[in-house]
């Protein structure tokens, strides 16, 4: 995408929640996009209550939704208030999936932003099996949020495989976080190295193929990086040896990024129909904010 048109921010009115609407709020004050704040009311525990408590449960969810209605009112208020945005709340009811896929597309949302754990869904710390899905049906990015928002980001660390989605993941990092320095990241291995091994290779003769595979990954990554258009004092490159999820995770530590933005998948064809393991390791174990890019 070449810019952001449109923000949604999903909440469940929790406390967890509530990091994520601020941070969209902050992207929509930085980059002047719309933002629509959504809950999702879940009705049906209250229906299945109606042969215990008559027509007591009529009363009951109305109360709720009245409660949700003025929490939610409030929220887009102390948006408000607090980052001079004005955003638009809605009410849908129902599956979580369906009715935030339905506002995707009445919306023509270009980014979706949601907590990494709260009250319903999002107490599924997106590695569960209703974010899994919600990761796998997304047709547009999504930002997991982890930390409370204190200001714009300023260091984001886009980790790439010189796959078709790296080049995307740096043009949305660029967008979320245009004020922010870049740091690209590539991990590569020697492939075949342990076969070499067991075959009985010389270690030297390993150390060459490193070598070479080492600066072949810098030039695709200069190349990635020029291509992206990222000027060089916006732009720090990093190539080290080993499995991505353990340099993205120590990376984001030393850099001191306050946001990952990476791929759904990468090189592997049954990536396109699951959210591949490094971004699941990523989401699990990175203390700051995450963003999906599709």
């Amino acid at each position: 995408m070449l810019k952001l048109n449109h923000l949604l921010a999903a909440t469940d009115l929790s406390a967890p929640a509530r990091h994520a609407v601020e941070r969209a709020a902050l992207v929509s004050r930085e980059t002047g996009t719309p933002l629509d704040v959504l809950h999702v009311a879940d009705l049906a525990p209250l229906d299945r209550l109606r042969h215990l408590m008559g027509n007591s449960a009529d009363d009951l969810k109305q109360q709720v939704l009245k409660s949700a209605r003025e929490r939610l009112h409030e929220l887009v208020g102390a948006l408000q208030n607090h980052y001079g945005i004005t955003a638009d709340a809605h009410i849908a009811f129902g599956s979580l999936l369906a009715e935030l896929g339905k506002a995707v597309d009445a919306s023509a949302a270009d980014l979706i932003v949601c907590g990494a754990r709260g009250e319903s869904f999002l107490r599924h710390v997106l590695l569960g099996s209703t974010a899994e899905r919600m990761l796998s049906r997304a047709t547009c990015p999504m930002l997991v949020v982890k930390q409370a928002a204190h200001e714009p980001y300023r260091s984001v660390l886009v980790p790439v495989d010189f796959s078709a989605s790296s080049l995307q993941a740096i043009c949305n990092a660029r967008l979320i976080a245009p004020q922010a320095q870049i740091v690209l990241l590539h991990a590569f291995d020697v492939p075949f190295e342990g076969h070499l091994r067991y075959a009985g290779v010389e270690d030297e003769v390993i150390s060459g193929y490193r070598l070479q595979a080492k600066q072949e990954a810098i030039q695709n990554l200069n190349d990635l990086s020029e291509q992206a258009g990222l000027p060089p004092y916006e732009a720090r490159l990093i190539v080290l040896q080993g499995h991505p999820s353990t340099h993205i995770i120590e990376q984001e530590q030393e850099a001191d990024c306050d946001l990952i933005v990476m791929g759904k998948h990468g090189q592997s064809m049954l990536d396109e129909f699951f959210v591949g393991s490094v971004t699941k390791h990523v989401l699990a174990e990175s203390q700051c904010d995450v963003m999906v890019s599709v």
